[in-house]
């Protein structure tokens, strides 16, 4: 009997599918953990950080990233295997990316409207990056660090500053090369689980070592980096936060 494929699910994240559990693997929990750590960096380098502020703009990106940015992923192609209907995976796109805009809007009127730019950015980007729309052109990996990291780190400062300084800049282009890193990583191990039929090979090492090499050797660091550095992020930014509050 052939032994079980390890890497026979699509992300070291993904459940079994059915139910409940696609709903769980749409979120791609570790990676939209990540990105709302942008959310709470820059939070915490602004001059005060405000507590229902950042509340409001970590609910609004969960909706804009974690739910609807996935759910419109999941319907281009069903990258996760879910077995989620096109009609679920609409509407709850349509219902997260409203309710994530609505928070953006409440936000304008009741602390700046200097915010309603970053509300238009944020849906136009949802809808361009994971629609590919305009031929994909938003689709690479830097629109990915801009829309994905730069982005919620700024946004964040900005509601709670009410402007950008140098700090605001050089945090939001620390969470763009921390995008950057992120794809360097997850783009190999993605083909490596969902595109890959076979691996063959050796590595001979300087002492006569040989190993063999397959794709479950060759995906093992790559996803033992990101969860890593997904853990790592995310209890950074709630020791900053604490830290500030």
């Amino acid at each position: 009997m052939a032994a079980p494929n390890p890497l026979e699910r699509p992300a070291f994240y993904a459940l079994r599918p059915g139910g409940w559990r696609d709903l769980l693997t749409l979120l791609h929990p570790p990676y939209t953990a990540w990105h709302l750590s942008y959310v709470a960096f820059g939070a915490a380098a602004a001059p005060t950080l405000h507590g229902d502020r950042l509340a409001a703009t970590l609910l609004a990106f969960f909706l804009g990233v974690g739910v609807c940015a996935h759910a419109l992923d999941e319907f281009n192609g069903r990258p996760l295997g879910t077995l989620l209907s096109d009609r679920l995976l609409t509407g709850l796109a349509v219902a997260s990316l409203g309710a994530a805009v609505a928070i953006g809007v409440a936000g304008a009127v009741t602390v700046s409207a200097g915010l309603v730019p970053f509300v238009v950015a944020g849906a136009f980007i949802v809808a361009a990056y994971n629609l590919e729309l305009f031929g994909g052109r938003f689709h690479s990996d830097w629109w990915f660090a801009a829309a994905w990291g730069a982005f919620p780190a700024l946004t964040s400062y900005w509601i709670n500053a009410l402007d950008l300084r140098p700090q605001a800049l050089l945090v939001a282009f620390g969470c763009f090369m921390l995008s950057i890193a992120q794809r360097r990583l997850s783009t190999p191990v993605r083909e490596l689980r969902r595109r890959t039929a076979s691996v063959s090979g050796r590595q001979q090492l300087a002492d006569g070592t040989t190993v063999e090499l397959d794709a479950a050797r060759l995906a093992a660091p790559l996803d033992g980096a990101l969860r890593a550095l997904a853990l790592a992020l995310v209890l950074l930014a709630a020791g900053l936060v604490i830290a500030r509050l």
